[in-house]
């Protein structure tokens, strides 16, 4: 099973891909497109090893591009994150000033114009489930959001030399708790198992509603995404050459 998704082919284009990092499936599905190469793995030493395999060929910059975990508590579901900084296992990381301000302003505009907010995001080596964690990792860091591979990504690009951005959607807020069956299914390589979600529900019915709201804050992260992605696209923010 691969892990990375090819660029799609360009007849004439000469410049390198740019490297989109994501966790899951799904994020990598809509980051797919002309000039970008898109890897995902949940499951760190998996992401870093599909990173390595792609880096070798050479990139333009790498972008992290996916979902996110809220800490500032004023952010719904469905916000968008342009981060100016990483802080997490591998201490702190700048994002590429310029290519962070083209795609600040290819989100300027609606549907994002209430929605985007540029700051500091936050990176952890496991998942932040609990609304207590949050609230913790907000006071202690000041970062709007958190996710698991933005630290990856960030720590390739500058041992490589090449431009870091990230682009995150909200998915569970910050006064959020995930119920167990939110995560039960996620498999190592970033794609989705429903048999133990059922399972873990089967085991504790009451948690369905908790799941019922996840899942409706997850199709609001879903949707920044696909949005965000045809803003790019028709932005050309992706494009280093620009």
């Amino acid at each position: 099973m691969s892990l990375a998704i090819p660029p799609s082919p360009a007849i004439g284009r000469s410049a390198p891909p740019v490297i989109v990092v994501t966790g899951m499936a799904f994020e990598a599905r809509i980051a797919r497109g002309e000039g970008v190469e898109v890897i995902y793995a949940a499951r760190a030493d998996l992401l870093q090893r599909a990173l390595s395999a792609v880096l070798v060929r050479g990139c333009s910059g790498i972008v992290s591009f996916g979902k996110a975990g809220g800490l500032s508590p004023d952010l719904e579901p469905g916000s968008l994150i342009v981060a100016d900084a990483i802080e997490g296992p591998f201490g702190r990381l700048e994002t590429d000033r310029e290519w962070t301000s083209r795609l600040a302003v290819a989100f300027s505009a609606e549907p994002f114009q209430a929605r985007l907010r540029r700051g500091l995001m936050a990176a952890v080596a496991a998942p932040l489930v609990s609304a207590k964690d949050k609230q913790l990792l907000h006071r202690s860091t000041g970062a709007l959001a958190v996710d698991m591979e933005s630290h990856i990504a960030g720590a390739a690009a500058e041992a490589h030399g090449v431009p870091f951005a990230v682009c995150r959607t909200i998915v569970d807020p910050a006064w959020r708790t995930l119920p167990s069956a939110a995560t039960a299914g996620l498999r190592d390589d970033g794609s989705t198992a429903i048999v133990p979600i059922l399972r873990e529900l089967l085991r504790q019915p009451s948690q369905i509603g908790a799941l019922l709201q996840v899942a409706a804050d997850a199709h609001a992260a879903k949707t920044s995404l696909v949005q965000a992605r045809h803003l790019m696209r028709t932005a050309g923010a992706l494009d280093m050459a620009a």
